[in-house]
This record gives structure tokens, sequence and C-alpha cells, in this order.
């Protein structure tokens, strides 16, 4: 600000006394005063720009910030999309191969939901897709167990993928009591250091409840096809640049956060 002040001092002192500095001794001399009233103009009119410009925002139409930086998140947002839209088509086989996937496997519609079992949010999602299922058999689910929270996210997403490798609707099972029920208690919190032993016996319950061989389970949660699913995982979160769950792509077109029931079917409407 101070800088733009003092050139406009300046420039106004070029535009009022330029001449009488040169004097009126010739057509050179008068060419050199256009031109430094020229400039001087110019200069006078950027600093003007430049000091009204801010005042005008801040003070008289704030609001124009606000749908600059709306226009600007939309911007990024079609970009963003566009570049889903292209990873998606390209890799959607590999992103779905090692996925549990709920619903209609065979369908036509596909929602891609990166979650995380221990996230409050991802639980009000899920609640909002399982009356989609309910309601429509020409959609499914493809869940990207998205392991944030340590100890607390880590064998439950293990355990989903590796169900996997055994049958899908077993692996579909045991998302639905992750999900639905509480697979660690507060008393289970107070010995961080056993947090993770406790987290994965109380998984394992679950997946016997599911019908699954547990002790298979439990060697294909360290195995290769695990290894290789949270990695796509996290390739693929890195590349979408998402940041948090739930985040779901409808349709090759992404929805950050826990959408309600009637933006996921306008989505798969569109």
């Amino acid at each position: 600000m101070i800088w733009t002040i003092l050139i406009l001092v300046i420039a106004i002192a070029m535009f009022l006394f330029g001449g009488k500095v040169l004097g009126n001794t010739g057509k050179g001399e008068s060419l050199m005063q256009k031109c430094i009233n020229l400039l001087a103009i110019v200069l006078i009119a950027g600093c003007m720009v430049r000091l009204v410009t801010p005042y005008y925002l801040t003070s008289v139409n704030p609001m124009i910030l606000q749908e600059m930086a709306n226009g600007y998140q939309e911007q990024q947002a079609a970009e963003k999309n566009k570049a889903i839209r292209k990873a998606v088509k390209s890799g959607a086989e590999s992103m779905m191969q090692d996925a549990p996937i709920l619903g209609n496997a065979d369908a036509k519609n596909t929602i891609f939901i990166w979650t995380d079992f221990s996230c409050p949010y991802c639980r009000r999602v899920h609640g909002e897709l399982s009356k989609v299922l309910k309601e429509r058999d020409d959609v499914r689910i493809v869940v990207k167990n998205f392991s944030i929270h340590g100890d607390l996210s880590d064998a439950p997403a293990r355990a989903v993928i590796a169900a996997k490798i055994q049958d899908n609707a077993k692996a579909a099972a045991l998302v639905e009591s992750l999900m639905t029920n509480e697979y660690y208690s507060q008393a289970d919190m107070k010995d961080r250091a056993k947090l993770g032993e406790k987290v994965k016996a109380n998984v394992l319950k679950f997946a016997k409840e599911a019908g699954l061989d547990v002790k298979q389970l439990e060697a294909d949660m360290q195995g290769e096809v695990v290894t290789r699913e949270l990695a796509n995982v996290r390739g693929m979160a890195q590349e979408f640049e998402i940041n948090g769950t739930p985040f779901l792509i409808i349709n090759e077109q992404a929805f950050p956060g826990a959408i309600p029931y009637k933006q996921i079917i306008d989505a798969l409407n569109k």
C-alpha cells in the first residue's frame, strides 16, 4: 500500500511538473512531455485501481469475494470431476478387483465409497446407501476401505478385504455388521498399547458370525491381496485428493462428505 501511494504521488508530480522541468525549447521536448504525461496517466490509473479495488471488495460489495470463491471452487470441482471420470473409465476394473461389493455385483450403476468403519459420518452414509440398495437392484457399491484411524481402522479394513477372497456375499455381511455394531468399547480405548489386538479380536468375532473361515481370514489379512487393495485405496485417494471420509464417486461424479439419500438418488438418475 505504501509503495502504491508513493508511486501515485510521483506520477501526479510527473503530470503536473514534467513540462516545467523540460522547458519548452522545441518539438522534441513537446513529444517528450506527451510521453511523460501518458506514462503519468497510466501510473495514476493503475494506482487508483490498486487503492480503490480492496475498499470496493471489502466495504462496498463484499459479496463479490464470496462469488469469486464459489466460482473458483466450482471450477476446481469441475476439473476434479473430469480427472475422476477419466480415471474411473480407465481403471474401474482394478478399483473393483479386490474390494468388497455391496448389492448387485453386475449392476450398471456404480458407487465407489472411500470409508472408515470408525468414522461416524461413514456409518451415517452407509445407512443412506443401504436404503438405496433395498429399493434398487441396478446399483452396486464398491467399498474402498480407507484405513486412516490407526488401530481403530486397520483390522476392520483388512478383514473385509480378506473376506472378499473367500466370498463377496460374506464380505458384504461383514461390512454390514461392522457398520451397524460397535466393534470396540470405551474400556478397550483405555489401554492403547493393546487396542489393536482387542479390535482385531472383536472383528474376528463378527467375521465368524458372517460365516467366514476365521483362521484363513486372519492369514489373508496380512497377505498380498489385502496389501495390494490398501495400496490401491491410498493411491486413488491421493490421485483424487481425498483427505477424509466418507467420499463417494457416483457414476463418475465426486461427492465428498456424508451426502443424504435424495442426493445419492439424484446423482444415480442423472
